[in-house]
């Protein structure tokens, strides 16, 4: 099995947030992640998300990649994740922990879009661009910390079961 496609100083390029569901994504550059809740501050963590229902429990944090948003034409905040990345396709965090900045996070599942993401961005076909992968990675976050824009992605291991 291959291991992780990570490039040497792959990394977070934007942290994005918003604080409800339909509002707009704000940039930072640092954030706080919180194990078991997401991103402090974000609609998430608030429970004030479109998909903040207790049966969807990998909410916590989502990821991008940058070179899809380039692929497609479109803004990197237009996917609405939390973290853009570059230098790393994400389909290979899957079930590896990683740690980005103070936190360690396990990627979980791709993050496909729905048809909410076109009705809220006015980006048509933009839901089907992003489906599977493209769509980004679902992580649960393992051990908290300040995560930086710049900060390095890196392998720590697979998921511990």
């Amino acid at each position: 099995m291959a291991g992780p496609a990570v490039t040497e100083g792959a990394s977070i390029v934007a942290i994005c947030t918003s604080p409800r569901a339909g509002a707009p994504m704000e940039q930072h550059e640092v954030a706080l992640l919180v194990p078991g809740v997401g991103i402090d501050g974000d609609r998430y963590a608030l429970r004030t998300g479109w998909w903040s229902d207790p049966q969807w429990p990998d909410q916590e944090l989502t990821l991008f990649e940058a070179e899809v948003a380039e692929a497609i034409g479109i803004a990197p905040s237009k996917a609405r994740r939390n973290l853009v990345t570059r230098g790393v396709r994400l389909e290979s965090l899957v079930g590896i922990r990683f740690r980005i900045g103070e936190a360690v996070v396990v990627g979980v599942r791709a993050c496909d879009p729905c048809r909410y993401i076109e009705d809220l961005t006015g980006e048509p076909g933009i839901t089907k661009a992003l489906v599977g992968f493209n769509g980004g990675l679902r992580c649960h976050i393992e051990a908290g910390g300040q995560v930086r824009v710049g900060d390095v992605i890196e392998v720590v291991g697979p998921a511990v079961e």
